[in-house]
C-alpha cells in the first residue's frame, strides 16, 4: 500500500521516514519531490572492462545534459526508512522534456538511508540545476518480516558507478 502525502509527513514527524532536509512544500498526494545534488558523473568510455566517468560539480548556472549520454547524479536529500520500502521515479514534467530518470534501479530497500544515486539519460539537450526538484519518492508498506539491507550501495551518498 502506498502512503499519501499527509501520511508521509506524519511518518517523518514520527521518525519512521527520513527526508533530510524536509520541506512540506515538496509533498505530493502520494509522494515527495526530491532535489538534485550538485555532483554529476558523466560516462566517458569503457577502459579495460571498466566504466570511466568524469566528475562535474553543477553550479548555479546549470549543466546541459547531452542527448543519449548517461550520467549519474545524487539526491540533495538523505532519503530512507526502517519501516517502508521506497520507489524513486522521475517527474512527469521533466519526462515530457525527454529526461529519463532512474532508468533501471528505482527500488529503495527498507532500512537504507542515504543520498541516492540517480541514473539520468536525456533524449534531447536539457539543462539541470543543483537543488532543482528532479524526481519523486513514494513509500510502500512491507508484507512480512523486514530484514536489514546491507547491499554494496546501501550507504553511499555520492553518485556511484557500478562496483
Amino acid at each position: 500500500m502506498i502512503l499519501t502525502g499527509t501520511e508521509i509527513e506524519k511518518e517523518v514527524n514520527n521518525g519512521n521516514i527520513l527526508l533530510k532536509p524536509f520541506s512540506q512544500t515538496q509533498l505530493n498526494p502520494n509522494s515527495y519531490n526530491y532535489r538534485l545534488g550538485n555532483k554529476l558523473k558523466k560516462f566517458v568510455k569503457f577502459e579495460n572492462g571498466t566504466s570511466v566517468f568524469e566528475t562535474v560539480t553543477i553550479d548555479e548556472s546549470g549543466f546541459l545534459l547531452e542527448p543519449n549520454q548517461m550520467y549519474l547524479a545524487n539526491t540533495k536529500e538523505i532519503i530512507g526508512s526502517s519501516k517502508y520500502a521506497m520507489s524513486l521515479i522521475g517527474k512527469s514534467s521533466l519526462g515530457r522534456l525527454g529526461l529519463f530518470l532512474q532508468v533501471s534501479a528505482n527500488l529503495g530497500h527498507t532500512t537504507s538511508k542515504h543520498k541516492w544515486t540517480l541514473e539520468l539519460v536525456a533524449c534531447m539537450p536539457i539543462k539541470i540545476y543543483p537543488e532543482m526538484q528532479i524526481g519523486q519518492v513514494s513509500f510502500w508498506t512491507n508484507e512480512g518480516e523486514i530484514e536489514p539491507y546491507s547491499g554494496k550501495y546501501s550507504n553511499i551518498s555520492e553518485p556511484q558507478e557500478s562496483i
